[in-house]
């Protein structure tokens, strides 16, 4: 076994962006959408719906959840306190999520079309869904209602730079298709109602305006107080039902070190392997790897300063050395 020291020259360090299916079914767009009554009719019912993708109901892919700021859209969790209900609950906890602020209030839109909202939809990926964020540009999702359907996309390609809320990088939900506006004119916002929505990636959330859904496709938000619990979730769910067509990958930024492992023509050309050496004598047992040493190079072991071994490569096949030959051998680690 032969060491040689590394040199700053032979590190290069590369980042990879990976993108990759969502959903379980491992295609891009899911059609069919199911919901579990014994989930709705449970305790977590009150909060947020589940959303699978056959009926067998094996694999959550996002859920749905409904936040107010007043407690509106669902019941009260004690007639003696106003306003205390899961939708309240909801509001609280992406305000300090996203916001990260008890005192701020969530906005869609920008410039002169911002709407300040009260209210709103969440749509929470499932985090077994995706790796490291959602991939901006490839959000596609149709809503449906009385009043015809909407097809909804961030507006990643319309922004040139990155927009943060808090500490959450984000994008406007528009109406338009592929990360891009469908229409100039208002590029794709709601007249006088903002966005549609806001869409986190690192966090795997989006924020439904409800305002500006029901100004398009009339379909409306239940801000009733104390009224029935997940009444406002199976609201969204039938809209999502009824659009049929929800599309969504996955990124993913994979960082490799490439070490480059350089044997020249004078050097790993002895072994230590002690089956080539007398052990009486201590003499070379074979003449001819005296001046014509051959070794087979089959791993590169990485220490570090304290000459701890930190890391292994293993070559598919040996690599035969002498002084005729040089071998130059590229490590890739992943992070």
């Amino acid at each position: 076994m032969s060491f040689k020291r590394y040199e700053a020259d032979d590190f290069v360090v590369s980042s990879d962006s990976i993108t990759s299916t969502l959903w379980s079914t491992n295609t891009p767009t899911l059609t069919e959408f199911y919901t579990s009554s014994v989930q709705s009719a449970g305790s977590s019912g009150n909060f947020y719906l589940s959303v699978f993708e056959t009926s067998s109901f094996t694999n959550v892919q996002f859920d749905i959840a409904y936040a107010d700021v007043e407690g509106s859209g669902s019941s009260y969790y004690s007639s003696t306190v106003v306003g205390k209900s899961p939708s309240l609950s909801i509001y609280g906890q992406y305000r300090a999520l996203i916001l990260e602020d008890e005192n701020k209030s969530f906005t869609f839109g920008v410039g002169n079309n911002v709407h300040t909202a009260e209210n709103f939809w969440v749509l929470s990926t499932e985090r077994a869904r995706y790796k490291e964020s959602l991939f901006p540009g490839s959000l596609n999702l149709q809503l449906s209602g009385s009043n015809g359907t909407i097809h909804l996309t961030d507006n990643s390609n319309d922004v040139l730079v990155n927009t943060f809320v808090g500490s959450s990088r984000v994008y406007q939900l528009i109406s338009g298709s592929d990360g891009t506006a469908g229409t100039l004119a208002n590029s794709g916002f709601v007249d006088a109602s903002g966005s549609y929505g806001l869409v986190f990636p690192e966090l795997g959330t989006i924020l439904l305006n409800p305002q500006a859904i029901s100004q398009s496709i009339h379909v409306d938000a239940v801000r009733t107080p104390n009224s029935t619990n997940g009444v406002n979730n199976e609201t969204l769910f039938e809209a999502i039902t009824l659009g049929k067509s929800f599309r969504l990958n996955s990124e993913e930024t994979i960082t490799s070190d490439y070490i480059f492992t350089r044997a020249r023509n004078s050097e790993f050309n002895y072994t230590q392997n002690p089956t080539f050496i007398s052990g009486s004598t201590g003499e070379v047992i074979y003449n001819s790897f005296i001046n014509n040493p051959q070794t087979y190079i089959t791993t590169i072991g990485m220490y570090n300063d304290t000459n701890e071994l930190v890391a292994v490569a293993k070559l598919s096949r040996p690599l035969i050395k002498d002084f005729t030959k040089e071998a130059l051998v590229r490590v890739k680690l992943d992070f």
